[in-house]
């Protein structure tokens, strides 16, 4: 990669009014991208992500992960003095965004129609739970609450035992929504000069991920089983064992199963075996072909069997913990670690997974709460006056 280029979003303002991960992921993103993104906290509080943990340093992962490079400024929205910064803030910005309590933005007179109002070509985002109707809009969304309202804890886990995913993808489904409506909301005010009004609710963000097992549940009238490492439509697809451990394989077609059972298995006899040559008959008889690939499998240690599926092109991977991804030589031969800076000093992060191939996206600090908040106001009072000066962003 090489650092010549301009930043895909310089020049643009975000002013984020945002707590916990949808809508500062989506932020962190654009900051990520180039854009200035101006994030106003709770005085003496702060985003409450930032107490969530103390194990980076003693900062809190989640806020370490979500705020980079972004600009802290604590506010009193409830106040007087707070709404006014605030909508000079939005009236200098090109992005709006919020995640806050359902109509907590329009109660504080900072909702899309009034900001809009003062400033037509503004792009607003609001994130909410269930959206701004209907009769789940007033409801509390935590991530756990809507992957359960939205049937994903019903797909996910053991026959025995229904999950939540170990990450929250709710949230994280509806910052990357936003982050696609910021950018294509941008693009057309580029060609047309028209600003936009946008909601982004995390039920219709999981419901739209949802879109495999709801229709087969449409179409086909039956639920889609929690299935563990398994798939429901692919067979076999699965954790298969070695003699010192396991490997995931996935068979994504009759392709694929011919070369997993002739030139990996060593059992040519099988590619054509009508109870197992295609897709829908070895699914019908799931059972049976878990358990006769696991008893060839268990001939070869891991490595050498992972080595031959590489070899034959049969999808596979190893079952990593966490501790496999950090040390991940993938991520190592590709140089994706980098340095970050922290109130509590340096921390690795990953760089965002947009590669352009003539800029690297930078990584900037993550704030202290309230660390531009003199910075800001000074900026906004300069421009007031007439004059430039805005601070940096460190």
């Amino acid at each position: 990669m090489t650092g010549g280029g301009p930043l895909p979003l310089e020049g643009i303002t975000v002013v984020a009014v945002e707590q916990a991960v949808a809508g500062p992921l989506a932020t962190r993103h654009l900051a990520d991208l180039g854009a200035r993104v101006i994030k106003i906290e709770r005085p003496g509080e702060g985003d409450f992500a930032r107490s969530y943990d103390d194990t980076v340093h003693g900062l809190a992962s989640h806020f370490v992960w979500l705020n980079r490079g972004k600009e802290s400024i604590e506010l009193d929205l409830a106040s007087d003095d707070g709404r006014r910064v605030a909508l000079e803030l939005a009236d200098r910005a090109d992005v709006v965004l919020s995640n806050l309590a359902p109509g907590a933005m329009d109660r504080l007179g900072l909702g899309a129609a009034a900001l809009r109002s003062r400033k037509d070509e503004l792009v607003v985002v609001t994130l909410s739970g269930y959206g701004e109707a209907g009769p789940y809009s007033g409801r509390k969304a935590y991530d756990m609450l809507v992957q359960a309202e939205s049937g994903l804890c019903s797909i996910t886990g053991t026959p025995e035992t229904a999950t939540k995913t170990g990450v929250p993808v709710s949230d994280i489904a509806t910052g990357m929504y936003a982050l696609s409506a910021v950018q294509s909301a941008l693009f057309r005010r580029e060609r047309t000069g028209l600003g936009a009004t946008i909601e982004v609710s995390m039920f219709e963000a999981t419901a739209e991920w949802m879109g495999h097992p709801m229709y087969i549940r449409m179409y086909a009238d039956r639920q889609v089983g929690r299935m563990g490492l398994s798939h429901a439509s692919i067979c076999p697809y699965d954790a298969f064992p070695t003699r010192d451990g396991q490997v995931l394989i996935g068979v994504q077609n009759d392709r694929g199963w011919a070369a997993l059972v002739r030139d990996v298995l060593d059992r040519p006899d099988l590619v054509d075996d009508e109870r197992y040559a295609t897709n829908i008959a070895r699914v019908a008889r799931r059972a049976e072909v878990d358990a006769l690939i696991g008893s060839l499998t268990r001939e070869y240690d891991s490595e050498e069997l992972a080595a031959r599926l590489d070899d034959a092109g049969v999808p596979a991977a190893r079952l990593n913990d966490v501790a496999g991804l950090v040390h991940h030589p993938q991520l190592e031969a590709r140089d994706r670690w980098r340095e970050v800076d922290t109130p509590a000093g340096s921390v690795r992060g990953l760089l965002p997974p947009i590669t352009y191939a003539d800029v690297e996206l930078p990584m900037g600090p993550v704030p202290s709460l309230g660390r531009h908040t003199d910075a800001i106001l000074a900026e906004l009072a300069g421009r007031a006056r007439g004059e430039d000066t805005r601070h940096g962003t460190s």
